[in-house]
């Protein structure tokens, strides 16, 4: 809150408690009440904000972009905003670069996708650019950028990188976050990124891939040892989320005598109750988990003990996937993961199937069910074939691509009946009588 006081000269001050509890008072001369007024409100708004550790509204923002340097000056010896000058020194290269270097409440894999898209605002924009010049016509078109641009690579020629159209989005959605950060230390007047559209990452249904048992049988048999088959069956029939999972799998989360596994999932963690969850040992993974535990010498920790450099699990895998005949499929763990919830969902609750699965009903909807070959067949299946034995013919020109004068290959020509016709069809049926 603010107040405005008027002295017996005229003199007006608008008067605020500040976050530290704090008397300020902002000096106003005799501007006109109706001004002060004004000035009062935004003030108001910006103590507010800083007490929350929010961003000022985009109108508040606005009125202090277009303040005067001695306004500005004023506003910023209360505290209210960060003094023009520390504006003009915040370059986009070394705030992005003290902003994640500040993140210590982040995982190490979520530090390199802020990486990822602080290369891309420098390689665009270039390290040196003031945060402040950047504008939203600006950011649409790094949006428009990202979708195809060059990239050098070391030591060879640039290459042209394209990237998914979810990836464009999540990228955007990092930017915003940068850009509210340096609001939110008011060292830009509003955020570029902040009225920018369609940033929610979509399911890409052209990318899903059910892995039937036949072909994840296939894949079993190519393995090159005991911990890559339990690598993948912990996947295709545990649904786990690959690597983080696995690798945090311990012998201490197996209750043999329970049949059953305590998953810890650093993915989640952060979520209350998220940290961990108990799944059955599905006869599909007991099998392999059996076969690791008999090789593992005593005093081992972690079950997969070998494979603990995922830097190069993908790429072993797609040469698995080969190995075993197939054709490596999109997104090779998440399909795994997004066939088992859909093989589950068959046979178990919504709620039973997401809590094995550490997920929730709604994105397991939008990113992890899929619609089978198999749904198609068990809808159509019985029918199809009663279908096929009461199709409608009469006699006639057949109807085919060729046109009316084309030749009739057949007896019959399927068409539908006539309301015209005077003559019963004949099928496989008996003949009828006139209908």
């Amino acid at each position: 809150m603010a107040s405005i006081s008027t002295d017996a000269s005229g003199k007006r001050r608008i008067l605020f408690v500040d976050g530290d509890r704090n008397r300020r008072t902002l000096h106003m001369g005799r501007a006109p009440l109706k001004t002060v007024e004004s000035v009062c409100r935004h003030v108001a708004a910006l103590n507010g904000s800083n007490i929350m550790g929010e961003p000022p509204d985009d109108e508040t923002a606005r009125w202090v972009a277009t303040r005067s340097p001695a306004m500005h000056d004023k506003l910023a010896a209360k505290g209210l905003v960060a003094p023009r000058a520390d504006r003009k020194r915040a370059k986009l290269g070394p705030f992005l670069d003290s902003y994640i270097a500040g993140r210590k409440d982040v995982k190490r894999s979520t530090a390199t996708v802020l990486g990822h898209t602080r290369r891309c605002l420098v390689d665009h924009f270039g390290a040196d650019k003031p945060l402040a010049a950047i504008t939203p016509g600006e950011a649409d078109a790094f949006r428009l950028w990202l979708g195809q641009h060059e990239e050098q690579v070391p030591n060879g020629k640039p290459v042209v990188v394209r990237l998914a159209d979810n990836t464009v989005r999540r990228r955007c959605s990092i930017a915003r976050q940068f850009f509210r950060a340096a609001l939110r230390r008011r060292l830009i007047a509003e955020n570029p990124f902040a009225d920018m559209k369609g940033m929610a990452i979509k399911a890409n249904r052209t990318r899903e891939h059910f892995v039937s048992r036949e072909d994840a049988d296939k894949v079993l048999d190519a393995c090159p040892d005991a911990q890559w088959r339990l690598l993948f069956a912990l996947s295709r029939y545990g649904g786990l989320r690959c690597p983080s999972e696995h690798q945090a799998l311990t012998w201490d989360d197996v209750d043999w005598a329970r049949n059953r596994m305590r998953i810890t999932s650093p993915k989640t963690a952060h979520h209350e109750g998220g940290d961990e969850r108990w799944i059955p040992m599905f006869p599909e993974v007991r099998r392999e988990l059996e076969a690791v535990w008999e090789q593992t010498p005593k005093g081992t920790t972690h079950v997969i003990s070998r494979y603990r450099d995922n830097r190069n699990l993908r790429t072993r895998f797609a040469k698995i996937i080969t190995r075993a005949g197939l054709k490596p499929w999109p997104k090779l763990f998440q399909n795994l993961r997004s066939t088992r919830q859909t093989e589950l969902a068959e046979e178990y609750p919504a709620h039973v199937v997401c809590a094995w699965l550490g997920n929730s009903e709604a994105v397991a909807r939008r990113h992890y069910l899929q619609v089978t070959d198999a749904h198609f067949e068990k809808a159509t299946g019985s029918a199809a074939q009663k279908t096929a034995q009461h199709i409608p013919v009469r006699a006639g020109k057949a109807r085919h691509p060729g046109g009316d004068n084309a030749q009739i290959t057949g007896r019959y020509d399927i068409v539908p009946p006539s309301a015209n016709t005077l003559v019963g069809d004949e099928g496989l049926e008996p003949p009828t009588s006139t209908v």
